[in-house]
């Protein structure tokens, strides 16, 4: 015989109360915002509540605003750096061949005096 439960999928609060148990819900108003794929968000809000001035886009991820003809503009995605990219901002072409020397000139000096190189 398989052990029972009585109140499997209940909740705490869960119950016939509802609204009357948790007291009534403030009034909200339903507010447009639009991004620039022309997509128009209504997320609710209090009515006593401050609107944000940008909102993200439920379908595409773009800010919205409440300008319907003068939505924000998509943000600028920067291409993905490697690393050698970046150390490139940093040294020059005549600075790579520098320290390039100066490493090879170590290795070779290890490698005459016998040591064991990984």
């Amino acid at each position: 015989m398989v052990g029972g439960n009585a109140i499997k999928g209940s909740r705490v609060g869960a119950g016939p109360m509802g609204e009357a148990e948790r007291g009534d819900a403030a009034p909200r108003t339903r507010i447009s915002f639009y991004c620039a794929n022309g997509h128009e968000t209504r997320p609710a809000f209090a009515m006593e509540a401050e609107l944000p001035e940008e909102w993200e886009c439920t379908r595409c991820g773009l800010p919205a605003s409440l300008d319907q003809l003068n939505p924000p503009p998509p943000p600028k995605t920067l291409p993905y750096k490697t690393h050698l990219a970046y150390v490139k901002e940093r040294r020059t072409d005549e600075e790579a061949v520098a320290i390039l020397t100066e490493a090879l000139e170590l290795l070779r000096t290890r490698r005459a005096n016998g040591e064991v190189i990984y």
